[in-house]
């Protein structure tokens, strides 16, 4: 049993997979600057990406998690997710899985790594500096990919969620998504999270540690058109394609699943928000029951963070109800 500890004003958590906003974030940026185009292949910018039939994968595959690199080949231990350019390099070598741009199927891990690379050969920073230096910085904003050690002491601890009778989420032990994430096989008590290899490494995809108000911070830049406080960080121009919608259909590890570039989608099978045909909205949620909804509509951004999980990872019912109520607040059927 773990000591009770009060949530504090700045109590920040890990928010597993919501990191892929900020980390989605940066890419975007740099596109509107015209540093990147999500058109062109990875290798134009990352040359030994050119590798085993990748040599003219484009960018915006990475963004939409079909370029057939959910997961790495080769075996990895927890430890080799701290170091980035072993676990960068086997990407870069790897045959993709399956044809690319065909399908969908969740990059849990990798997304962050491969976006991360790209990032940093560009810019000549890491993922973390990046958004730590345009983005967490100038909005204030309590949210950390690489956490300096002076706040460990912030983090809350992790209740792991109570998994199905017989063990883990119920993949099917064949299935792709099996083969993703027992590799590495990572403690299922989540006695990582609060190391100092976990929380001062970069994975862009994962170990994102700030709160709600933080990444509400953060994702009403989307929500409001590109500009907050008075800074522009985001044209409307490239929001737009951003949440244009590339692949629709079932994904190889999530199931049915709607995607923009790099964000998830309103579709048929979420909850919420309504109307998602036309629904100028985006969103994605971590591990355990964190979320960031972006609504351009409504100019609203919806944020939850927690440390009491469930064994999810894209719903918590937590979240579904609150954003019910909060839609027929602002007076919309669902």
């Amino acid at each position: 049993m773990l000591p009770k500890q009060s949530w504090e004003k700045d109590t920040i958590v890990n928010v597993y997979s919501s990191t892929k906003v900020m980390t989605t974030l940066c890419v975007h940026m740099l596109a509107d600057r015209g540093l990147i185009d999500v058109e062109q292949p990875v290798a134009k910018y990352w040359p030994e990406f050119a590798q085993n039939g990748k040599e003219k994968l484009p960018v915006k595959y990475l963004l939409t998690h079909t370029s057939g690199l959910p997961g790495w080949d080769t075996p990895i231990t927890q430890e080799d997710l701290y170091d980035w350019d072993k676990v960068t390099g086997l990407l870069a070598a790897q045959k993709p899985w399956w044809e690319p741009g065909t399908v969908s199927g969740y990059h849990p891990f990798t997304q962050g790594y491969l976006l991360g690379e790209l990032v940093r050969r560009i810019t000549g920073k890491s993922l973390g500096t990046f958004f730590r230096e345009e983005v967490a910085e100038p909005l204030g904003a309590d949210f950390h990919i690489g956490l300096p050690e002076e706040h460990d002491s912030r983090v809350a601890e992790l209740i792991p969620p109570k998994m199905p009778e017989g063990g883990d989420i119920p993949f099917d032990p064949t299935s792709m998504a099996m083969k993703i994430f027992t590799n590495p096989i990572q403690d299922p008590a989540l006695s990582f999270v609060k190391s100092r290899g976990w929380l001062g490494a970069e994975i862009p995809s994962a170990n994102g540690q700030g709160n709600a108000r933080s990444m509400a911070r953060v994702g009403s830049i989307v929500a409001c058109g590109g500009s907050l406080d008075g800074k522009k960080y985001l044209s409307i121009d490239t929001i737009e394609k951003a949440i244009k919608e590339q692949i629709y259909g079932t994904d190889l590890v999530l199931g049915p699943i709607r995607f923009g570039l790099g964000w998830g989608l309103p579709s048929k099978e979420a909850l919420y928000p309504p109307n998602w045909e036309t629904r100028r909205a985006c969103y994605w949620a971590g591990f355990g029951g964190s979320i960031i909804l972006m609504d351009l509509d409504a100019k609203m951004c919806f944020t939850y963070a927690m440390n009491n999980m469930v064994a999810s990872l894209t719903g918590d019912p937590r979240t579904e109800k609150l954003g019910r109520v909060l839609y027929e607040c602002l007076g919309e059927e669902m």
